[in-house]
């Protein structure tokens, strides 16, 4: 077919102007002038302002008995298409219909036709601004590549892998016809309670920094060029403090200082901003108290002016309406509306009803809000379709995608799923197993690829993922590949038996499983949690499911080596079990290439190279992150009381054992003192002294010995991955300046004081001061 489009208008006139001419900013708010964007803003009346900040969901504008449900074969409702798109001038669409994965073929003819309709039966031509979460792969498309859910991918301490994943991701989605995704995820993972844990990348502030740029650049391109037709324009989320509710619940409040929001949760998103992101997705949660879509401090004060966001900035799901319905500031919708769009907000993820449009455009004729905050947010709006090159070429062809679904992406997300693995456990070495042994594989996750996967994958909760994933191997389809299918039992002993709840166990065969444990050598155990996202997510018990403990039990009790495989997307309390495992590998969500990946470090394949990017905790009441305060860990006093004070961790941050040894020494620093405008260069010598190759990640923490706010026990300063041969030795670098050493102190202000600092890396440790 041909892939062309006349546009009607003012748009068809604005494309023969010169896209790349000069730009002008604003004299008040700074935001970006793009010459063709104010032509056609002065031309809008409000309601088709108003029109542009709306999202609705497709099913609303798909054939079906109502809003909520689609029929199949999925079709578009033209009437209501027309009353969306040509009557209220709706200017964004989201999501799937039905909750379903969509061929790329459809997708083409269902976002074809939306801008069809936008571009001919519309005043002024605007295109949709179409919109998916597209978190770990192009979560809604049949056949699309899945990397590891993003707390594997942190899992890896491997930038490049993060970036190359943002890339695929956007290569696909953009082959879906989807020019904008709702990711990163960088919310703090510090909480383990948390649903939406595994949707970060952990506890640390530097590594979700870090990581979260790469995966910037990866979906947007080095310099952000969104306009080319490989790249998709990135949305952050969730801002801001959304990952740590006080109850660990989602969409529950947080009650966050005004120095631990700026220490922990803010730098992350500044970074972000700072690497190009085009868009902001909103907190749905509260603050101290305050909706943050009703915070005016938090999305016009910090985020647009402190910051300088530039951006668009959109709600979460129906969050206007929760200001009324649920978090209850708001006396009924219409007011719920002023206080968003007053606040900052630029565009309502509606998602189902036109009342918004309705309400905003009274609001701003009745002088509640003002067109100049409605112009703001339009500007922003069309800004980043403009940048986008929607005007231009509204739809991508997935004929134009070849690599979609191939080989060679897959094979990136294998090589992300294998380095994600983290081996937490290796008593006497039981690891690697032998290929010529006897296995028995038990457990709830030994035979899912919705497990593996976890939510947001093919669907939103990951349910019917066995639809698409007949290809791919789960954990016992990879160990039978490994060692022959005669050589493997299978007897599941637990099983999730109900759809509807995600906690739902039953023990179906243990005493099978225990007889079958006397034919083998090795039982390799999978345990975990089935596929969850958001409040479905929510659990009241941190700790491992008790049929899946006793299943454990159970089988350690028959004398034979257990392995425990856990794949789970936060890290749940294995401490009743743990002692009686010899092996313990955590896997996370790894995606489709999951099963592979960890037969590949059962038996050896590869070389395990993932480390921890949160603390593992020991006890549901203990639940402390790495960069805890001194008082946190009080040792026992002599005679007295036999207090539980310690820092009692399953396993620390950070950590992940090798097949192989690794040695530093010769930790040297350039100087013995760090100056505010000077540079600290740090070096060690990183040796591989085992007998095979590894990767390595090296990791430089800081701690600050006294300062005016009681300091962090340790901060992660900065990390490389380093691959080693045998006998192979490198000398790693990494440069310290003041601002590494800094922190926010009890005014709000980021400072770093004068004064002792201890360094350490890889065991070694060196001191040096800071001084001004």
């Amino acid at each position: 077919m041909k892939k062309f489009w006349i546009f009607g208008g003012l748009a068809a006139t604005l494309l023969l102007s010169a896209c790349s001419g000069p730009r002008e900013r604003g004299a008040t708010d700074g935001v970006e002038r793009i010459p063709e964007v104010e032509a056609l803003l002065a031309q809008m009346t409000v309601e088709e302002k108003v029109g542009q900040m709306a999202q609705l969901t497709l099913d609303v504008l798909t054939v079906g008995e109502n809003e909520f449900v689609t029929e199949e074969p999925l079709r578009l409702d033209s009437a209501m298409v027309r009353k969306a798109l040509v009557d209220y001038g709706v200017g964004s669409i989201l999501n799937t219909a039905s909750n379903k994965a969509r061929t790329v073929e459809k997708w083409h003819e269902v976002i074809s036709e939306l801008q069809r309709v936008a571009a001919e039966e519309t005043r002024l031509g605007i295109p949709v601004l179409y919109g998916v979460d597209a978190i770990h792969g192009t979560t809604y498309t049949v056949g699309a590549t899945f990397f590891p859910q993003q707390i594997g991918q942190a899992a890896t301490w491997n930038r490049e892998l993060v970036r190359k994943g943002g890339e695929i991701t956007a290569y696909e989605t953009r082959a879906s016809g989807i020019p904008w995704n709702f990711s990163p995820v960088l919310d703090m993972g510090r909480d383990p309670r948390f649903a939406r844990m595994w949707e970060t990348f952990g506890e640390d502030v530097h590594l979700v920094s870090e990581l979260g740029v790469e995966l910037v650049k990866g979906y947007e391109g080095e310099n952000n060029e969104v306009s080319n037709p490989f790249h998709v324009a990135s949305c952050l989320k969730h801002y801001l403090g959304y990952g740590t509710p006080w109850s660990g619940k989602d969409r529950t409040p947080a009650h966050l200082s005004n120095t631990e929001l700026r220490e922990r949760h803010l730098p992350a998103f500044e970074a972000a901003i700072e690497a190009g992101a085009h868009t902001v997705m909103v907190n749905s949660g509260l603050i101290n108290g305050v909706p943050v879509h009703a915070s005016h401090r938090l999305l016009t004060g910090l985020l647009k002016e402190e910051l300088g966001f530039q951006g668009l900035v959109v709600t979460d799901w129906a969050d206007i309406n929760n200001l009324h319905s649920r978090d209850r500031v708001a006396v009924n919708h219409k007011e719920a509306v002023k206080l968003a769009i007053n606040a900052g907000i630029d565009m309502s993820m509606i998602p189902y009803s036109l009342d918004f449009c309705d309400d905003l455009v009274a609001l701003v004729n009745e002088g509640e809000v003002a067109m100049a905050r409605i112009d703001d947010a339009v500007r922003r709006i069309l800004n980043t379709k403009h940048k986008l090159g929607l005007f231009e070429r509204p739809v991508t062809h997935y004929e134009d995608y070849p690599l979609f679904g191939s080989a060679e992406f897959e094979a990136a997300a294998y090589q992300a799923a294998q380095e994600s693995m983290t081996l937490l456990k290796n008593e006497d070495n039981i690891l690697p197993l032998p290929t010529d042994a006897r296995i028995l594989v038990a457990g709830p996750n030994a035979h899912t690829m919705r497990a593996l996967n976890g939510g947001w994958s093919y669907t939103w909760q990951g349910r019917d993922n066995e639809a698409f994933t007949g290809d791919y191997a789960t954990i016992l389809d990879a160990i039978r590949a490994k060692v022959g299918a005669h050589r493997v039992e299978f007897v599941e002993g637990v099983r999730y038996v109900n759809e509807a709840s995600y906690w739902v166990e039953e023990e179906v065969d243990v005493a099978a499983a225990v007889r079958a444990a006397a034919r083998v050598d090795y039982i390799v155990l999978a345990l975990g949690e089935n596929s969850y996202t958001e409040k479905p997510g929510d659990l009241h018990d941190l700790t491992l499911s008790e049929q899946q403990l006793r299943l454990a039990e159970a089988l350690a009790a028959t004398g034979k080596p257990v392995i425990l495989v856990l794949n789970q997307g936060r890290p749940r309390i294995i401490r009743r079990i743990e002692p009686l495992m010899k092996g313990v590998l955590q896997a996370y969500l790894p995606g489709n290439f999951g099963g592979l990946a960890v037969a590949d470090v059962l038996f050896g394949s590869i070389n395990p190279s993932g480390k921890l990017p949160f603390t593992y905790p020991m006890y549901t009441n203990s639940l402390v992150t790495y960069d805890h305060k001194p008082s946190e860990h009080q040792a026992k006093m002599a005679g007295a009381y036999d207090y539980e004070s310690d820092f009692a961790v399953q396993y620390p941050f950070g950590f992940g054992l090798s097949y192989t040894e690794f040695t530093y020494s010769d930790l040297s620093l350039s100087s013995e003192e760090l100056t505010a405008d000077g540079e600290l260069e740090v070096q060690v010598t990183l040796s591989n002294t085992g007998g095979r190759a590894g990767k390595e990640v090296v990791q430089l923490y800081t701690s600050d010995l006294f300062a005016s706010l009681t300091p962090d026990v340790r901060r992660l300063r900065a990390f490389d991955k380093i691959a080693l041969e045998p006998g192979e030795a490198e000398t790693v670098r990494f440069v310290l300046r003041s601002a590494d050493l800094s922190f926010i102190n009890a005014e709000g202000q980021r400072v770093t004081e004068p004064g002792d600092f201890e360094l350490e890396l890889g065991g070694l440790t060196a001191g040096f001061r800071y001084v001004e």
